[in-house]
């Protein structure tokens, strides 16, 4: 039998351990939202810009736990059927034909309406039952008898009739499914939400839900994740693409280097057999930390200034 998620959560510290073991560094901050999230019951919402490690927090989360990981990716235009159960029409229809021959034949045996139509309800709750019901992704994460990690990624990307909908369902961790009845989480999943901001969520949400904000790392946290995803990236090297990525996110950009991409360029400088920043490597690789021309451009004017002041920094 599946321990309790809290007895496999039992201290701030015994989260932040557990998400290192499986290469995920968080922050103070981080290992209190998701202890305390586990104890509350209550779903976190995950805000901040894009690649900083809000999808990696929930992957990394069902791993320590030893839970599936079921993800919900928002869209405009998500409604019920896709996010929590649908009928499969398809079965559906394949069994209404094997079984129109037969049903010609029960109903000849009635000569009555009301005995035919008692008896094509009988079907009727044939084809409306478990074995064509095809579960989405809330419901899926309500069924898991010893929990779920539940991630609803970028969920200010649905509009806000979906928003409602998906507190009703967060708040009980139940759903009403009409032809079958109700289904109740025997375990209630471990609820993440992403958001990049790019709409307003509701009160009611953030009402509903703990706020866990992660933003850009400092350096010293920032080298301990590329020393724990890439550990074969030399000291020296690392401290230096750190402190180059860092004064990057100093200069007002269109868009600011995510720790996804430091990973990214932290392994590009690995493929050229780099052991030190060097102008014209930096220039030809510049593209990997930033994603604009006119961003390019800004940065390419202090390649040289930064990689003296990141040397400088690496030294000590």
């Amino acid at each position: 039998m599946r321990k309790s998620l809290e007895s496999l959560l039992p201290s701030i510290d015994s989260v932040e351990a557990g998400l290192e073991s499986v290469g995920y560094i968080p922050s103070r901050q981080i290992s209190t939202a998701l202890f305390l999230a586990v104890r509350l019951q209550k779903p976190i919402l995950v805000e901040g810009p894009a690649g900083v490690g809000k999808t990696e927090l929930a992957k990394a989360t069902a791993e320590h736990l030893g839970l599936p990981l079921i993800r919900m990716q928002c869209y405009d235009g998500l409604d019920e059927s896709k996010a929590l159960y649908e009928w499969k029409y398809g079965k559906q229809l394949l069994y209404t034909q094997i079984l129109k021959d037969k049903m010609g034949e029960e109903l000849r045996a009635y000569d009555g309406m009301d005995g035919a139509l008692d008896k094509l309800n009988e079907f009727d709750d044939l084809f409306f039952s478990e074995r064509f019901l095809e579960p989405r992704p809330l419901l899926r994460s309500l069924r898991e008898p010893g929990g779920a990690v539940l991630l609803i990624d970028e969920v200010d990307k649905a509009d806000e009739e979906f928003e409602a909908f998906l507190l009703e369902i967060l708040s009980d961790y139940q759903v009403t499914i009409p032809e079958l009845g109700t289904v109740v989480a025997m375990v209630p999943p471990i609820v993440l939400l992403t958001s990049n901001a790019t709409r307003d969520l509701g009160d009611a949400m953030k009402r509903r839900c703990l706020h866990l904000h992660i933003g850009y790392p400092d350096a010293k946290l920032e080298e301990k994740i590329v020393q724990t995803r890439l550990p074969h990236v030399e000291e020296h090297l690392r401290k230096e693409l750190v402190s180059f990525v860092q004064q990057l996110r100093s200069m007002d950009l269109r868009k600011l280097p995510s720790v996804s991409e430091t990973l990214d360029w932290a392994r590009a400088l690995i493929l050229l057999h780099a052991s030190h920043l060097e102008v014209d490597l930096v220039r030809d690789t510049l593209n990997v930390l930033l994603k604009f021309e006119q961003d390019m451009d800004a940065g390419n004017k202090h390649v040289l200034e930064f990689i003296e002041k990141a040397k400088t920094i690496a030294a000590y």
